[in-house]
């Protein structure tokens, strides 16, 4: 069941980027849509590690436990390569603010969300495989 779980959340993670890199294309019009969508793509991301390595909890009221988890998930593997972590909870810690509030976001800024949630992908998915993750 792990797998097919993985193999899910992976999907859409990567389903989410796609729709990202489509809209990107055009941040001054598709900030806030690719801002978002590179987020929730992270997320499903850590979700799909997160299930491969034995969590049984996904879901909380606060996104940062997902990057907490992950990071005590790879700890407990003794797996080093944790940089990918930052770039989550930097991820994480946008999510609000591009969901909710009231602000604009910055062509700038959806930049660096967009250029954080690739190198996580990437990140992901070398990690994915360096831990032989069923299903990955």
């Amino acid at each position: 069941m792990n797998a097919v779980e993985v193999q899910h959340y992976r999907n859409r993670a990567r389903d989410f980027l796609d729709g990202m890199r489509y809209l990107g294309d055009d941040l001054e019009a598709f900030g806030y849509s690719s801002a978002l969508l590179g987020i929730h793509g992270a997320i499903s991301y850590a979700d799909a590690l997160r299930i491969g390595m034995g969590s049984k909890r996904l879901f909380s009221d606060n996104h940062l436990d997902a990057a907490r988890d992950l990071e005590s998930l790879l700890g407990s593997r003794r797996f080093d390569q944790q940089q990918g972590v930052k770039h989550l909870k930097l991820l994480l810690g946008r999510k609000s603010r591009i969901a909710y509030a009231g602000a604009t976001v910055r062509k700038n800024e959806a930049e660096d969300i967009v250029k954080r949630a690739v190198r996580f992908a990437d990140w992901a998915e070398e990690t994915g495989k360096a831990l032989e993750i069923e299903g990955w």
